[in-house]
């Protein structure tokens, strides 16, 4: 309650502030300039461009997701900074004297005009004049840089070089933040939520970097617009298509080949675009496994996004946008009459449609489809055995952007959705009788509520306000585990809500140093408890239930932030602390029962992490990149394991250190290498064994309370350009790089074995160490066409 009403208060000085900065202004006449900013060559917008007063750089704004702007300024004339990094400056004298529609476009390039070199200093300094804590936007280019296993460029796997983000594994797309499971990361793909994010396993995401146009990371204070998970967003957007020229893209590898189309369809108005990619290793070796024990086993996997962006008008917008993707492993053993086939994926819709109710009124309606699904159908002679599991979300989203001043910038918004979450239901089949797990789908809906503004009191102290409000509602058909109470569609069993207040602020010393602290409060109404290390395709998603409640997260973050050497080098420590509530775990002893549903063996207790990050970036130069460090603790306690004691989790890491460093050795040559060392992770280990009828039992230790061997790697590439200078509309490079350069065996898992004489009857078990990945060269040849 206090929170609540702090929030309140903050909320009416910023009604005050708001009100006071109209008052002092309302005795001049006061217009507005507005439109979108977009890059040259291809007509797509850009998100985050920076538009600045030069002679009062308090005075500045950025666009939205959309690449819309708005700004309200006296009567008078300007002149005003357009930026974005990576692309030239646009410098635009402007009369204001009445409202003004202005979209500008940006070249790619570096330029810089004497007379907006200070403008040019302020959006440099962004990262320390913000209110934005622990907030991170990683070009593609930047990424496309970078060595990656067999050649696969990943955003995922790049966003696990940054400072409180740890890989869940060796080779793995799957990640944790600050702390927090891998279910309490929010992935977003044009704002369609990505259940399942990995390819093979957990070791490729399922992003084809060809087709993306922005990720955005958010691991600290989550503005209200986002919810339903503790730890983090992954906010990704997908390119619009070009809207000026037809274009080809691609690459070829030794694991997969992608290419992507784009282009007009009517030019300016009507745009496309179509991305694929698919993995091949396997076919090419099918001809090898034919008349052996695994003939017909296969495994591959392919995404397809596509993409079509029509501008109906100066005032409206429409976008349709898809992603498909699927891993299919088939596996035959004809020697034994054994098979089964294991397809799984996610699919996703989103259509937008933006509308400009005023210069400075923004609106974006969306409507959101997204499934994940998995399947497997095995069998052996007369038994055969399915199971299928899923989940599957309708989603209807209202975001509106209000720019009444220079000084705030309020958002507000209202997004529903329908779950139906499937378990494992299982059939089987065993001489023509049948068996069925009769597990129901589950249902339910999720309202929410937010609005938010950002206060640019003065020129050193800015303040977010954000306050969200959620509603979770378990729908029938259902059975009270309770007390047996049959629900009917669409009938309510339960109802969960909550407020969820925002607050980060922003005070600066000077223009290069700055204090940051944010709070944030978030619920989560969707779980997934995972038995192993890594979030798998057989991982199940559950709904908050009569029995299960939401998990909630309170962060407390703080930070100071510098920049060196005329903003050449960025750097920043952030202090947090997260208090985790209602988490959820297996209990002890648990072994997986197709007869009986999960939540009926889950645990629930609490959480704390709390750890430090310490970040050094360069973004200019001919060589770039930034080093990471952080030091923290991630623990969990549950009444019903060990009696409640501490304990840390898996992905607890005391230690993780990254290095990137990208360098330009001359017009042909980029050369990127990483180095990523972290602590062991925990497992818990054998204490002991005994025999029951010569039959082996174990028993265990403390849970997690032992670690595997230190991590650490490094990998580099090699980028050839044979002709950078090439005015040709077809351009060619060729990548070489190294996973892992020195070999580390790093261990992937430890298991253990039992050695026993018989003759003498003495037995021992043995620890045996498990690794992956050894040295991977790769090779790709990536092309552009337009």
């Amino acid at each position: 309650m206090r929170l609540v009403l702090c929030f309140i208060f903050f909320s009416f000085l910023s009604l005050v502030n708001a009100q006071d900065k109209a008052e002092t202004s309302s005795s001049q006449n006061k217009f507005t300039i507005s439109g979108y900013v977009k890059e040259a060559s291809s007509g797509e917008t850009l998100i985050g461009a920076n538009i600045l007063n030069v002679d009062n750089t308090i005075e500045g704004t950025s666009t939205n997701a959309y690449g819309f702007y708005s700004l309200s300024l006296e009567e008078g004339e300007y002149i005003l900074l357009f930026s974005y990094l990576g692309f030239s400056n646009e410098i635009k004298k402007v009369k204001l004297d009445r409202d003004i529609k202005l979209d500008v476009e940006l070249s790619e390039g570096l330029t810089i005009d004497e007379v907006v070199i200070s403008a040019v200093q302020e959006e440099k300094e962004a990262n320390v004049q913000s209110t934005k804590m622990g907030v991170v936007k990683v070009p593609m280019e930047s990424i496309k840089k970078l060595p990656a296993i067999f050649g696969e460029v990943d955003i995922l796997k790049t966003l696990q070089l940054l400072p409180g983000v740890l890989s869940s594994g060796e080779g793995s797309a799957g990640f944790y933040v600050r702390g927090g499971g891998p279910d309490q990361n929010l992935i977003l793909l044009d704002e369609a939520i990505v259940y399942n994010a990995g390819h093979m396993l957990g070791f490729f995401s399922v992003f084809n970097g060809d087709a993306i146009k922005n990720t955005t990371l958010i691991k600290g204070n989550m503005p209200a617009r986002y919810g339903g998970r503790l730890s983090s967003v992954v906010d990704i957007q997908m390119k619009e298509g070009n809207q000026k020229q037809f274009a080809a893209e691609g690459g070829i590898g030794l694991v997969s080949s992608r290419l992507t189309l784009q282009g007009p369809i009517v030019k300016d108005k009507v745009s496309f675009i179509v991305s694929g990619r698919r993995t091949y290793i396997l076919d090419l070796v099918q001809p090898a496994l034919e008349g052996g024990d695994f003939e017909g086993t296969n495994y591959y996997f392919y995404d397809l996004n596509a993409k079509l962006n029509y501008t109906i008008s100066d005032k409206d917008r429409l976008f349709l946008s898809a992603y498909f993707g699927r891993d299919i492993l088939t596996f035959r053993q004809p020697v034994r009459s054994f098979y089964f086939d294991l397809p799984y994926g996610n699919s996703t819709a989103t259509l937008r449609w933006n509308h400009l109710f005023s210069d400075k009124l923004f609106f974006n309606l969306s409507a959101i489809y997204n499934d994940y699904k998995l399947s497997f159908d095995g069998g052996q002679e007369a038994i055969n055995f399915k199971l299928f599991s899923g989940v599957r979300d309708y989603n209807l989203k209202l975001d509106f952007d209000y720019y009444p001043n220079v000084y705030n910038s309020i958002k507000f918004g209202a997004n529903y959705t329908y779950h139906k979450l499937t378990p494992n239901t299982a059939t089987a089949t065993l001489g023509g009788q049948a068996f069925n797990s009769g597990f129901q789908p589950k249902y339910a809906n999720e309202f929410a509520f937010y609005i938010s503004d950002e206060i640019k009191v003065n020129t050193a102290l800015s303040i977010a306000l954000g306050l969200r409000y959620s509603i979770f509602s378990q729908l029938g058909p259902h059975t009270s585990k309770l007390d047996a109470q049959q629900y009917d569609k669409f009938e309510n069993v339960v109802t969960y809500q909550g407020l969820e207040p925002r607050l980060s602020m922003k005070y600066a010393f000077n223009s290069d140093f700055s204090f940051k602290a944010g709070f944030t409060l978030t619920n989560q109404y969707l779980h997934l408890v995972s038995n192993s290390n890594s979030t798998l395709p057989t991982d199940l998603w559950v709904p908050s239930t009569e029995i299960v409640k939401p998990q909630q997260s309170i962060q407390y973050a703080i930070g100071l932030f510098r920049n060196f050497d005329d903003n050449e080098y960025e750097t920043s420590v952030e202090l947090y602390y997260k208090d985790l509530r209602n988490q959820i775990d297996y209990s002890e002893n648990y072994v997986q029962d197709l007869n009986s549903e999960d939540e009926d063996a889950f645990v629930f207790g609490k959480g704390r992490a709390y750890g430090a990050e310490f970040f050094v970036k360069k973004s200019t130069g001919r060589l770039n990149g930034w080093l990471g460090y952080t030091l923290s603790r991630s623990e969990r306690s549950f009444k019903d394991i060990e009696d409640g004691r501490w304990f840390p989790t898996v992905y607890d890491r005391t230690h993780d250190l990254s290095l990137v460093a990208n360098y330009k050795l001359a017009k042909k040559w980029d050369i990127g290498t990483s180095f990523v060392y972290g602590t062991g992770r925990n497992f818990t280990p054998y204490a002991g064994f005994y025999f029951i009828e010569q039959n082996l039992n174990v028993f265990y230790g403390p849970r997690n309370s032992e670690r595997l061997e230190p991590y650490h790697r490094i990998d580099l590439s090699v980028t050839f350009t044979p002709k950078p200078d090439s005015k040709k509309a077809y351009k060619g490079s060729w990548t070489a790089s190294i996973y892992n350069v020195y070999n580390r065996k790093n261990p992937f898992f430890t298991y253990y074995d039992a050695n026993t004489d018989f003759s003498s009857g003495a037995s021992q078990i043995e620890a045996y160490k498990v690794t992956l990945f050894p040295l991977i060269p790769s090779i790709t040849y990536n092309f552009k066409f337009r």
